[in-house]
C-alpha cells in the first residue's frame, strides 16, 4: 500500500471580505495548507477552540466580535494561548501595529498585502512555534524552561507565554550576557531574513518583560543596540 501523506497543517482564516478570503484560501491551499474559515469573530473564536489550528489569520474589522477581542480571548485560554496569530488589517499606522502586537498577535500585515509574504510568515511562525531548539531543560537563576513542553517557571511559578514569547525568552537566555540586535532576533526567533521591523521585536520584548515580574530587569535594553538577558541578578 502507498504510504499515507502527512496530515496538512490547518490554518483558520477569520475574514469577512469575500474577495480577500478567496485570495487567502487560494494561496494557502496552493501551498499545501488545509483552510477553515469564519466570517465573524464569534464563529472564529468557536472554531479556534474546537479545531485548534496550527495558525490563525485574523482580520480586525469583523462583525459580532472585533479582531482585537478575539485575539484577547485566544490568549486568555491555555488551550489556544500558543496558537500563532497573524493580524490582517487595513489599519497601517504604527500605533495600530503596536496595539495589535500588544494584544498578543505574533505578526501583523496590512492590506493590501502580498499573499506570498503571508504564506511565508505563516510557515515560519508555525515552524517556530513547534521547534523551540535543541535539548530540553534550560535553567538560569530562578528561570526554568522545558523546551519539550514549552513550560516556563519563574521561582516555581508557571508563566503563561505564547509560543513566540517562549522562543524569544529561550533565545535571550541561551545567549545571556550577549547583546542581541533586533535584526538578529527577527532572524533567530521569527525566522525573517532581510525584514526590518523593530516594532515587532520591541513590542514582544515589552510583553515578555511584563510577564517576568519581579525579575523583569534581567531583560535589559541596550540603547542603540538591542537587548540582552543578564546572566546574574
Amino acid at each position: 500500500m502507498p504510504a499515507k501523506s502527512p496530515p496538512k497543517e490547518v490554518v483558520l482564516v477569520i475574514e469577512d471580505e469575500p474577495d480577500v478570503l478567496d485570495l487567502i484560501r487560494l494561496h494557502l491551499r496552493k501551498e499545501g495548507f488545509a483552510v477553515i474559515e469564519a466570517s465573524d469573530g464569534l464563529a472564529g473564536l468557536k472554531l479556534a477552540r474546537e479545531k485548534l489550528p496550527a495558525a490563525i489569520v485574523l482580520d480586525l474589522m469583523i462583525p459580532e466580535m472585533r479582531g482585537e477581542d478575539v485575539c484577547r480571548q485566544l490568549r486568555a485560554r491555555e488551550v489556544t494561548a500558543r496558537i500563532p496569530v497573524i493580524m490582517l488589517t487595513a489599519k497601517a499606522r504604527p500605533e495600530d501595529r503596536v496595539a495589535g502586537l500588544e494584544l498578543g498577535a505574533d505578526d501583523y500585515l496590512t492590506k493590501p498585502f502580498s499573499p506570498r509574504e503571508l504564506v511565508l510568515r505563516l510557515r515560519l511562525l508555525i515552524q517556530k512555534s513547534r521547534t523551540p531548539g535543541p535539548g530540553e531543560q534550560l535553567e538560569v537563576g530562578p528561570f526554568a524552561l522545558d523546551r519539550a513542553t514549552f513550560e516556563v517557571r519563574l521561582g516555581g511559578r508557571k508563566l503563561d507565554l505564547t509560543a513566540l514569547e517562549f522562543k524569544l525568552l529561550v533565545t535571550l537566555m541561551e545567549k545571556r550576557g550577549q547583546v542581541l540586535t533586533r535584526e538578529s532576533l527577527l532572524h533567530d526567533v521569527w525566522g525573517y531574513r532581510n525584514m526590518s521591523n523593530s516594532r515587532t521585536v520591541d513590542t514582544h520584548v515589552r510583553r515578555l518583560r511584563a510577564k517576568l515580574r519581579p525579575h523583569q530587569d534581567r531583560l535589559q535594553t541596550v540603547h542603540g543596540e538591542g537587548y540582552l538577558f543578564q546572566a546574574e541578578e
